[in-house]
């Protein structure tokens, strides 16, 4: 048996006699769809086909009439205007969305964005002076602003308008700013989930009066990157929008994709995991500026002069991920061997801006929410980010302590905090408290959402062709993940440092790889015909014009109990991996006293009846087949392990059959006798014998008293008595050993387990599999 790593949650019902039949479409993209609550044949074509048409009217949000009209006003009278945004890739494609239509409406425009180090996030009273010392007298926050209570206030002191538009959580307390555009603070509008990027693409169809269409290649990176639900208008937005950066004609665009390396269309993923994160880099080490000058760049030689300055940016981001990383790793290693509840970890000269990726490898690694922390000594404080496990609700935990902190904010899954260094321990010692009263043990596993079992035989291209139909994938439309049972034809490990798996299934009509990154060390742990239950995401991989099926697994497990094959092998120790959650027991039946990995040695009559063992080691093979039936129904075992040799084969040698018994018998009667030392080695060639079945047939004649043996010359009994071969001990012991060579040891894999299933404790035989769900 080999456990999952994470939870598997099985989020789907039979529920396929309930889906209406939808032409053109198969039962389980049907089933898909009804897990979404898409339903309905309009929900559905307007799922299926995103369309502009589907957006809805910006002047429905509340004050939307209002900042346009400030804002044509300002261009009349040639007032200047200030666009506030933010350092993530949602903030930095609001910032050029709506510095390009403020300049194509005719404003005289520039952008600013705080420095995450020395400003923190949001508008701030440095800021706003200096934008008042400058002449600005519009200022115009883009993803962010709703919480700028003070800040609000101190424009108006100074004779500013301050227009927010913003996509956060609003508070009890809204800003009294000149005008506020939020979805949330908008009961006319119908959809309350757009990006940052969303409401100022919003901002610039209201201004422009038109639909901007040449700005969704900017609306689609925050709108992906800032992991809004892809419902609605995310959706449309997403989806036109991927097309639209697939065909970007915009230099920073094509700077990007050619630094790095992308070809062909792009997709969620490329922008989740090449782009955004790029983009986001800039800000987590400096003043975000340049990510803003690339999008709004006109030049092709200079925009791919800043694409690669922010890759280069991104390599060193990702090398200090790395190092601090490791940096945590290793004080939690020195710590504890116990790990915490609640990792709790901090250390001087921590660059705040990537502390939240530490958290998250941290939370990946360990299953378990992480806090880490930068300290700063000369300012006394910590300042840091955290990141949580499903079961754990951070903001709300964290609220029950917030006397620790100077500054906090954030939700259930994300958060950012301040506190004096003399906090820490006691931070710790407290969120370690509260999961220990409200958590369990299966809270620190991720769980994988799985939305159907299905069998590979009934899945072609054409049907997860149609299942990509659904994308684009994210938040609220999550990609699906599929269960599968199915026996590997070839399991083999790839990867320069060979720490990956590659799958080889087959199915009647074609060949499906299956493949786990990062699960190379589960390698060992699988044994050959072992049926896997594997959770992953269907895909298709081209390559030279070629289309193949392919599941790229995130998790896997056995339920069936596991025979590991090591009968004969001079490198058992190599191939025999204990888990650190698992007890390994040796089992000897003729007092081996060394075993692998100084497993503890036991014999059969050690062990208790239904005695729960995760590994057992067969050190050598029993006197007698019934020593290990008798083992093998008393205990309750997950993997076995057949170490054993033979030495000398009694299975090599021949046997005698009763025909050669019989003439040689019928040899000592006629020659009355026979000398062992002389003649044996020439009658064994003449006969096409081997020798020791000549000395075996002799031997059992001797103890039957049909024949007397002395200084190697055989004579016949005169008066034998009548006995069968089998009463021969010598006989009834070499029949035993053959047998059992035989079955445990020159038998075939197959062979060899399906003997010890039929022995094995009933607890421990796989029970029937009963029908699941799916196709």
């Amino acid at each position: 048996m080999l456990q999952s790593k994470m939870k598997w949650k099985f989020t789907y019902t039979n529920q396929l006699e309930k889906v209406q039949s939808i032409k053109g479409l198969t039962p389980l993209t049907q089933q898909l769809l009804m897990k979404r609550e898409i339903v309905s044949d309009e929900a559905i074509q307007r799922f299926l086909n995103p369309s502009i048409d589907d957006l809805h009217d910006p002047f429905l949000m509340e004050d939307m009439a209002k900042a346009v009209d400030r804002v044509r006003q300002a261009i009349e009278n040639e007032e200047s205007i200030l666009v506030f945004g933010d350092y993530d890739a949602d903030g930095v494609s609001s910032t050029t969305v709506m510095v390009e239509a403020l300049r194509e409406a005719g404003a005289d425009c520039d952008f600013y964005i705080p420095n995450r180090f020395t400003e923190g996030y949001g508008p701030n009273e440095e800021a706003f002076r200096f934008a008042h010392d400058s002449g600005y007298s519009i200022i115009i926050t883009v993803d962010t602003g709703i919480a700028a209570m003070n800040e609000a206030d101190l424009a108006k002191q100074l004779g500013i308008d301050l227009i927010i538009t913003d996509h956060h959580e609003v508070q009890e307390v809204l800003p009294d700013a000149y005008a506020i555009i939020h979805p949330k603070t908008s009961s006319q509008y119908p959809f309350q989930e757009l990006a940052g990027v969303g409401v100022a693409f919003k901002f610039a169809e209201a201004l422009l009066g038109r639909f901007p269409k040449d700005l969704l290649d900017l609306v689609v990176i925050g709108t992906v990157a800032d992991l809004v639900p892809l419902k609605d208008e995310n959706r449309v937005l997403a989806a036109i929008g991927l097309q639209a950066i697939s065909h970007s004609k915009r230099p920073g665009v094509l700077a990007l994709k050619e630094v790095c390396g992308i070809e062909g269309e792009i997709t969620e993923e490329t922008i989740g995991f090449t782009i955004g994160p790029r983009l986001n880099a800039v800000g987590r080490l400096q003043d975000a500026s340049p990510a803003v000058d690339l999008l709004l760049s006109q030049n092709v030689e200079e925009a791919l002069e800043i694409a690669k300055f922010i890759n280069q940016l991104n390599q060193d981001r990702q090398k200090i991920v790395s190092d601090i990383a490791k940096q945590a790793d290793e004080m939690l290693i020195e710590k504890s061997a116990d790990l915490e509840n609640v990792i709790v970890v901090a250390k001087e000269g921590w660059n705040p801006g990537v502390l939240g990726i530490v958290a998250s490898k941290l939370v990946r690694q360990y299953d378990r929410p992480a806090i880490v922390l930068g300290i700063d000594s000369e300012k006394g404080e910590a300042k840091g980010s955290a990141r949580s496990i499903d079961a754990f609700d951070l903001f709300t935990n964290c609220m029950e302590i917030r006397e620790r902190f100077l500054h906090f904010g954030g939700h259930a899954q994300a958060a950012g905090m301040t506190l004096s260094i003399d906090q820490i321990d006691a931070l710790r010692a407290d969120l370690n408290e509260l999961a220990d009263q409200k958590l369990s043990d299966d809270d620190y596993q991720q769980v994988l959402d799985i939305e159907m079992t299905v069998d590979l035989e009934d899945i072609s291209l054409k049907q997860i062709e149609e299942v990509n139909k659904l994308r684009p994938f994210g938040m609220g439309n999550p990609k699906p993940l599929f269960h599968v049972k199915k026996e590997p034809k070839e399991v083999r490990l790839i990867g320069s440092k060979k720490n990956h798996l590659k799958f080889q299934f087959q199915t009647d009509s074609s060949r499906v790889d299956g493949l786990a990154f990062g699960m190379g060390e589960l390698y060992p742990q699988i044994s050959p015909s072992d049926k896997l239950d594997i959770v992953g995401e269907l895909s298709i991989n081209e390559w030279n014009g070629r289309k193949n099926l392919q599941i790229m697994i995130q998790d896997l497990r056995i339920e069936d109990w596991q025979l590991f094959d090591l009968r004969g092998s001079r490198h058992v120790e190599k191939s025999i991996v204990i888990p650190t959650d698992e007890s390994f027991k040796a089992v000897t039946f003729s007092g081996a006293t060394k075993s692998p990995h100084n497993i503890p040695i036991y014999s059969v009559d050690d062990f208790q009846q239904d005695e729960r063992i995760d590994g057992l080691v067969i050190l050598d093979l029993p006197k007698d087949l019934e020593e290990l039936k008798e083992l093998l129904n008393r205990i309750l075992v997950s993997k076995i392990f057949v170490s054993y040799r033979v030495e000398e084969s009694t299975f090599l040698q021949a046997w005698p059959s009763r025909d050669h018994f019989k003439w040689f018998y019928g040899m000592l009667l006629k020659r009355k006798e026979f000398n062992l030392h002389h003649e044996a080695d020439q009658l064994a060639r003449r006969k096409g014998w081997d020798r020791s079945m000549v000395d075996f047939i002799s031997e059992v004649f001797f103890e039957l008293e049909f024949v007397k043996i002395k200084d190697g010359l055989i004579t016949i009994n005169s008066q034998p008595s009548k006995k069968d071969l089998k009463e021969s001990k010598l006989y009834q012991e070499r029949e035993n050993q053959l047998m059992i060579e035989k079955t445990l040891y020159y038998s075939t894999y197959k062979e060899l387990k399906n003997w010890f299933n039929q022995y094995l404790n009933e607890k421990v035989k796989p029970v029937k599999e009963e029908v699941v769900n799916g196709l």
